[in-house]
């Protein structure tokens, strides 16, 4: 009973050991022996640089202190897992000798219950011990977690902890408080905002404001399918009882308070941005990182960039001529003449009245988009822009919706073979290029393409015929779904030729490609490069190579000669195609997709590939339910590593960064915890954890493999719903309460009413129901233009 007792305090206090190191992280308090870390910054006496320079050194410190962390909580992984091993051995070697000495008879109730009052006795110490300090040290900041230390002058200054989630470029006067808000990265949505604007307001009129998008779509949706009025009626009365009952408890006083304490920072920082002439930008990553800047130096770069640019033209100046009234008349005859380029289709047969109508733009209800900047951050010491076009109700919008949903199933049939769906498919088909093909040879060389124009490839009279070719090569008749080619490619001409957008001032209109947020701009950029790959694939198809694009990235195998023909090879294919830009990559290692393939003499190794400038431990920038979002990021970042990963060494360090990536932004232990239980659980793996053998990674690995292909089946099926129309998606604004109650009550609800409707059963129709947040920090803080309503 003593060795029992002593493995079981040995047990607990390295569990309560793992625990202390994450919450560490969770609560930003570094152990103060991760000070030496912390190294001394140059003198500079140019204040503006030298603050730079401090963001820039306060980054790498952190990323070292977590590496370091990382390192730490593997170790204490280990120490745990081997103590709770001795434990269970202890434990059944109890028993063993009780069964030896009284043979046929199992342990007395009362020996039985002395053991477990003993060892539970152990657990709650240690737990009480742990609870302490958590308390002592962590959440009330005490002892030897001051947040400053002294540097080798004997001045005090600020230690650096684990969360640094803001990219600063220029100089400011935030307080501490704002910079901690700031930190939270655009994703985040300040509490009660409904609340809190809604003062005086009675709760049964937040309740309706809350539930008014809900009602409203409820509205349409039964109009649109022709519910009966007194059936409709019922339903909806039923389900916004629900919601009643269910939402009108308010907000609780603690989130009321922090509430207005948020709207008070928010106020502060607009005035901080505009008095000191400061811009405010999510980073072009799409992570979840502000990027602070100078807005003088930011718009220099941005008009050097349209400038430079051969995609971009002039076309007016929107507040000149006719009292800054030309650039509507001007647009609304461009919008004239598109519907009677649409008419004309109309008249010559070409479309039907029912896509005729579907297609006529209204002039009231359109919008000028606008052109915004997000900062690349990815190259060390220069900051770069990338452009990004509204596109929503604009001209185009509904051409292009219409275009894609015509254009978009066909390709996506067509190029599968050359294509690949996500990371872990990626993953799937070159371990079967190696593994059952084994075609990967000691002198086998990889290359990587990263396409630069991806939304800009050639003019429009280029991309159209391209689109032509492309459709009489792959269709059986001249028509796609009763719509015969050529009318698809009037269609594209009336798109393309009448994207407008504005900047500042002037009005543009594109020259090259489409708006980067268009969903027909993928598919347009997808059926150029097929086209334009046929090159590389003539090359090495006949030679068992392995090929693949995503969007703007190409990876394929070479065993056809050395890295210097492979060199010259696609310097004939830049020379003859100069309208698509690319880089390369050419080695025996590359990265690829956020993953680092190397060939060790005929042996694929491969990992999760960090990009060396950016940081590992930021989360994803999300719209909407942050905590949902992120917990469904947290699962397919875990089951990346692990498709990724070839050695159960780099899996297990991969999956402590995304550990620390979640606690270091706010998320959890149990948060934390939950995700990765049910990650190793789902196969039954939950020893994989701990263990080290590579025999046992290897089959987990193959099943989550196994686990994607039927995941693909499953978002094919959805896609399907989507594509005919039957995807049905319904939101209301949200900010307390049980949604998830609500939400399973709506649906059980939903299933009631409609289990044997023609068109709204479970077999014909799928409906996903959401929330909807108020403004999030990057809506709240970004000072981007609205668009323009043409009057």
């Amino acid at each position: 009973m003593k060795r029992l007792s002593e493995k079981k305090r040995e047990l607990e206090k390295s569990k309560r050991e793992l625990l202390e190191l994450k919450y560490r992280v969770f609560y930003n308090r570094p152990h103060s022996s991760l000070d030496a870390i912390e190294t001394t910054m140059p003198i500079l006496n140019d204040d503006d640089r030298k603050l730079k320079l401090l963001n820039k050194h306060e980054k790498l410190i952190q990323r070292k202190k977590l590496d370091f962390v990382a390192i730490k909580i593997i170790a204490a992984e280990m120490k745990f897992y081997q103590c709770l091993r001795e434990f269970d051995h202890e434990l059944a070697a109890i028993w063993k000798t009780h069964r030896e000495l009284v043979k046929n008879k199992g342990m007395s109730t009362t020996l039985t219950n002395l053991i477990e009052k003993r060892l539970t006795g152990i657990t709650d110490r240690w737990r009480d011990v742990y609870n302490y300090r958590l308390n002592f040290y962590f959440r009330n900041f005490h002892g030897d977690f001051e947040h400053t230390n002294t540097n080798a002058d004997g001045d005090k200054m600020k230690r650096i902890g684990f969360s640094l989630s803001l990219m600063i470029d220029a100089i400011h006067r935030f307080s501490d408080k704002e910079l901690q808000l700031l930190n939270r990265g655009p994703t985040y949505v300040p509490t009660g905002q409904i609340s809190i604007s809604s003062s005086g307001q009675s709760n049964d009129d937040i309740i309706k404001k809350k539930y008014a998008p809900l009602k409203h779509q409820l509205s349409y949706l039964f109009s649109k399918y022709h519910i009966n009025i007194a059936l409709s009626m019922e339903i909806q009365l039923k389900i916004s009882d629900q919601f009643t009952e269910l939402f009108s408890v308010p907000i609780p006083s603690n989130l009321q308070q922090r509430a207005l304490y948020e709207k008070h920072l928010l106020q502060s920082i607009r005035y901080s941005l505009n008095e000191n002439n400061l811009i405010l930008r999510r980073t072009a990553d799409n992570m979840n990182t502000f990027y602070l800047g100078n807005l003088h130096e930011f718009e220099t770069k941005a008009y050097d960039y349209l400038s430079k640019s051969d995609a971009y033209k002039v076309l007016l100046n929107k507040d000149t001529d006719n009292g800054g009234q030309q650039w509507q008349i001007d647009l609304k005859q461009m919008v004239e003449s598109m519907n009677l380029l649409l008419e004309s289709l109309k008249n010559h047969k070409a479309v039907n009245i029912d896509l005729f109508n579907r297609l006529l733009v209204d002039a009231s209800k359109v919008k000028l988009p606008y052109l915004y900047f997000l900062p690349d951050v990815s190259k060390e010491n220069e900051i770069s822009l990338v452009p990004y076009i509204t596109s929503q109700h604009s001209a185009t919008w509904r051409i292009g919706k219409y275009l894609n949903e015509l254009l978009r199933p066909f390709v996506d049939k067509n190029l599968s073979t050359t294509t690949f769906r996500d990371e872990p498919d990626f993953m799937r088909k070159l371990n079967d290029y190696v593994y059952v093909e084994r075609h990967l040879r000691a002198t086998t060389l990889f290359c990587s393409i990263k396409i630069i124009n991806y939304y800009t490839l050639d003019i429009h009279k280029n991309m159209v015929d391209t689109v032509g070719y492309f459709l009489k090569d792959n269709l059986v008749t001249n028509k796609l779904e009763q719509v015969t080619i050529q009318t698809i490619k009037n269609l594209l001409l009336i798109f393309l030729y009448n994207n407008v957008f504005y900047y500042k001032d002037k009005i543009y209109t594109l020259m090259k490609g489409s708006s980067n947020t268009m969903p027909l701009s993928d598919t347009l950029s997808n059926i150029f490069l097929f086209t334009w790959q046929k090159k590389i694939l003539k090359e090495i198809k006949s030679k068992n190579e392995f090929f693949g694009r995503y969007k703007d990235q190409v990876f394929f195998t070479w065993n056809n000669g050395n890295e210097e023909e492979l060199d010259s090879f696609l310097q004939t294919i830049r020379d003859k195609n100069h309208n698509v830009q690319f880089q390369k990559l050419i080695g025996t290692n590359v990265p690829f997709l956020n993953a680092f393939v190397e060939n060790q003499n005929g042996e694929l190794f491969t990992r999760v590939y960090h990009h060396p400038i950016l940081s590992r431990y930021t989360l994803p920038y999300v719209v909407g339910h942050s905590k949902l979002a992120h917990g469904d990021w947290f699962r397919s970042a875990l089951i990346r590593a692990v498709c990724y990963c070839s050695s159960i060494e780099n899996f297990n360090l991969e999956r402590i960064y995304l550990e620390l990536t979640c606690l270091a932004n706010g998320y959890s232990i149990f948060f934390v915890e939950n995700n990765v239980q049910h990650f190793f659980g789902y196969f039954h793996a939950d020893t994989m954890r701990y263990l080290k053998d590579q025999t046992m990674y290897d089959k987990f690995r193959h099943d989550w493999f196994g686990y994607m292909t039927m995941q693909y089946e499953l978002s094919d099926k959805l896609q399907t719903f989507n594509d005919n129309d039957c995807l049905i998606h319904l939101n209301y604004l949200y900010e307390f309460g049980p949604k998830c109650q609500f939400n399973q009550q709506f649906h059980c609800l939903w299933l009631e009413s409609f289990n044997q409707h023609a068109n709204l059963s479970k077999d014909k129709v799928k409906v996903q129901l959401t929330t909807k947040h108020q403004h999030s920090l990057n809506s709240l803080l970004a000072r981007e233009k609205s668009t323009c309503s043409i009057q």
